[in-house]
């Protein structure tokens, strides 16, 4: 075995018995590159990535192969979840060489880490253009060993491309208007498949900041059309095979354009960041169906993805036997015979045949209405109903006896308080007792097992071992968490790490010309400090933050919250105009920035019907840009939460202050009261 052996990350396991004389990420290997003046080979992957296993057997356990890598170069293997800081900086280099990323991710380095050359998927042997790996292997070695001024040349000017140190791309504060946002929703509209749902064509990915700024528009403008869109393609995913129909939870995206056929690696933070936008869509229309499909999303993660002290896992793998999908999809046959006389009704509902639609198998998923499968059965939608329930509980049994796909059980902050942001607010919304209870468990888990004794925060857990310095990423995202689990339990210590940890970003992540860098100043050096303004899969840290930072100004009125949120927006501003559709979360910090947030500060004890009454007003429906605080009795001086400063109860009964920028409406008691007053909120 080799040196990944002593690896807690599950997909640097993965390798270590690779002939490859793998290292990791560490001054061992590069040591090691410099006293034998040999090029770095980096491979960036992550454990449920399909083509990550490709070329892991076709190539990195093959002899010969790994004979040449160990030959020729220093090999270094690196989790880009883990590490998401390395992953940028030399994912943004392979774009630049070829064009294109994506993982496998192969990058060829001088010893110092300046990357000169790389791509991404090599096969073992020459197809469809591509050139065979041991191929690739030679001709690098040849230019290193006989063209190194050309190699130096080019590495030199790829790093200071790289260089994010000031970003000079242009972009106004006094352009983060109300124009910039109907110029964003509109042009991320054009893109829309009224066919299908979702927005372009394969393969389709959810874009769930996208949906969120979509409802978002709608709450500030009225116009129906974001909303129908977003409706449109919620319900087209969850009825798709990209959507886990019997245990719950999505799949990685889907490489068709109709939502068939997915990926089969299943993302906590798809799943977190998709289960809120099914929350909120059930706030604005109360449709059963979105609820449903938001504490089926919840229930799955409770149920398969928590660790017993209460961290959130990060992934489980598409494939299983060696197989993509194996564990997923079913033939006809087999419905047939473990439902008996149950079998038409799920044959019918689940687009089942024998032909299958997956390699001689069905992916389930549900083509038609309800009431279109009954009739066509000619039962009742409700003997239908009852009869789909009796066959996913049945087939969801059958199916937990399958060899399950590979579980990466590492535990990641930033993915674990997109998590926990959705769960806190699912709780309350949705006044689940289980879920607040799970929420609580979560962030007292981050903030005892993955926060150092100095305060910082950890990137990953594994095996009793917390290590790696947080990423902005992971700090904003906790943030949000913390913030969403403080509105659902009113506890003040949630709120107090949320602004511990926002002073510690302002701190140390901070860039001279605004925003923030996605690593501390005291972070290990890299060749160029990353700084990743867009959203990928995750959203932006900085448009994370900024939503958080705008969040804590209108709690505290310090200043300098906001001013750091603006600075991070402004930079933006021009390319959100043209790339809306990259901009999904920032766009979403500049609503919340344009409109201004209603503060509402509660007094009153929690738990009282006349307190919850009040409550359910400002929690029930939609509210994107309000923040809620309560003091439990008077406070007739300073709060540790300054929105609640001598805040009082009037007449004795449990009073809500409405407020912005600290400013306030008369004073409100009942229910009806504060919901006229919600209601002449934007967004409310």
């Amino acid at each position: 075995m080799n040196r990944l052996q002593h690896e807690t990350s599950p997909y640097l396991r993965q390798h270590a018995e690779n002939p490859v004389d793998w290292y990791p990420w560490g001054d061992e290997a590069f040591q090691r590159a410099k006293s034998e003046d040999k090029p770095i080979l980096l491979s960036v992957g992550y454990s449920a990535c399909h083509w990550c296993h490709v070329m892991a057997h076709e190539s990195f356990e093959h002899g010969p192969t790994a004979q040449l890598m160990n030959d020729l170069f220093i090999n270094i293997k690196v989790d880009r979840e883990e590490r998401p800081d390395v992953d940028d900086i030399y994912m943004q280099a392979v774009i630049g060489l070829s064009g294109h990323g994506g993982w496998p991710m192969t990058v060829f380095l001088t010893p110092d880490g300046r990357p000169f050359y790389g791509g991404t998927y090599y096969p073992r042997e020459p197809r469809h253009g591509m050139p065979a790996f041991r191929q690739v292997l030679a001709g690098v070695h040849d230019a290193y060993s006989n063209r190194r001024a050309q190699v130096e040349q080019a590495a030199d000017n790829l790093r200071d491309a790289l260089s994010r140190e000031t970003l000079g791309i242009g972009g106004e504060a006094s352009a983060l208007n109300v124009d910039l946002l109907n110029t964003a929703y509109q042009g991320i509209g054009r893109g829309f498949d009224p066919t299908h749902g979702g927005f372009g064509g394969a393969p389709k990915f959810p874009q769930p900041m996208n949906l969120e700024l979509l409802l978002r528009a709608y709450a500030r403008t009225g116009d129906k059309t974001p909303l129908e869109q977003t409706l449109f393609t919620l319900r087209k995913m969850a009825c798709g095979g990209m959507y886990d129909q019997l245990g719950g939870g999505f799949h990685r995206y889907s490489v068709d354009a109709i939502w068939l056929v997915p990926h089969f690696e299943k993302m906590l933070y798809d799943n977190a960041q998709l289960s809120r936008v099914y929350l909120h869509a059930w706030q604005i229309t109360g449709d059963e169906f979105f609820r449903r499909i938001a504490e089926d999303i919840y229930d799955y993660i409770l149920r398969e993805m928590t660790a017993p002290e209460g961290g959130f896992y990060s992934a489980t793998d598409a494939d299983s036997e060696g197989e993509e999908g194996k564990f997923f999809v079913w033939s006809q046959s087999e419905l047939e015979e473990l439902l008996g006389d149950k079998a038409a009704a799920a044959i019918e509902y689940w687009g089942v045949s024998r032909r299958g639609n997956f390699e001689g198998h069905n992916i389930l998923h549900v083509p038609n209405d309800d009431a279109v499968a009954a009739e066509r059965l000619k039962i009742s939608v409700e003997d239908l109903r009852a009869s789909i329930t009796a066959a996913r509980n049945k087939l969801y049994a059958v199916r937990s006896q399958r060899v399950s796909p590979g579980l990466d059980d590492k535990i990641l902050t930033g993915w674990n308080g997109l998590m926990l942001a959705s769960l806190a607010e699912g709780a309350r919304v949705l006044k689940r007792a289980d879920y607040r209870e799970a929420a609580v468990k979560n962030a007292d888990f981050l903030l005892r097992v993955m926060t150092a004794p100095d305060g910082r925060l950890y990137r990953s857990h594994k095996d009793g071992t917390s290590k790696i310095n947080a990423t902005l990423e992971d700090y904003a995202n906790l943030i949000d968490g913390l913030l969403e689990l403080y509105q659902t339990t009113f506890e003040a210590r949630w709120f107090d790490a949320a602004r511990r940890l926002a002073d510690h970003v302002l701190a140390h992540f901070a860039a001279q010309d605004g925003g923030f860098f996605d690593t501390s100043d005291d972070h290990e050096k890299l060749i160029v400090r990353p700084r990743n303004m867009q959203d990928n899969a995750v959203p932006s840290g900085n448009a994370m933050i900024a939503r958080n930072l705008l969040r804590l100004a209108a709690y505290t009125g310090d200043a300098r919250y906001e001013d750091a949120a603006r600075g991070t927006l402004a930079l933006l501003s021009e390319a959100m105009r043209q790339y809306p559709q990259a901009f999904g979360e920032a766009l979403s910090a500049v609503d919340m920035l344009v409109n201004g947030l209603a503060e509402v500060a509660v007094v009153g004890a929690p738990d009282t019907v006349e307190t919850s009454a009040l409550l359910d007003v400002i929690r029930g429906p939609y509210r994107p840009n309000v923040i809620s605080a309560l003091a439990a009795e008077d406070v007739p001086g300073e709060a540790g939460i300054p929105l609640l400063s001598y805040r009082t109860m009037r007449g004795g009964q449990p009073t809500v202050y409405v407020c912005r920028h600290f400013a306030c409406a008369n004073p409100v008691t009942t229910p009806d009261t504060l919901r006229e007053l919600l209601a002449g909120e934007r967004n409310g």
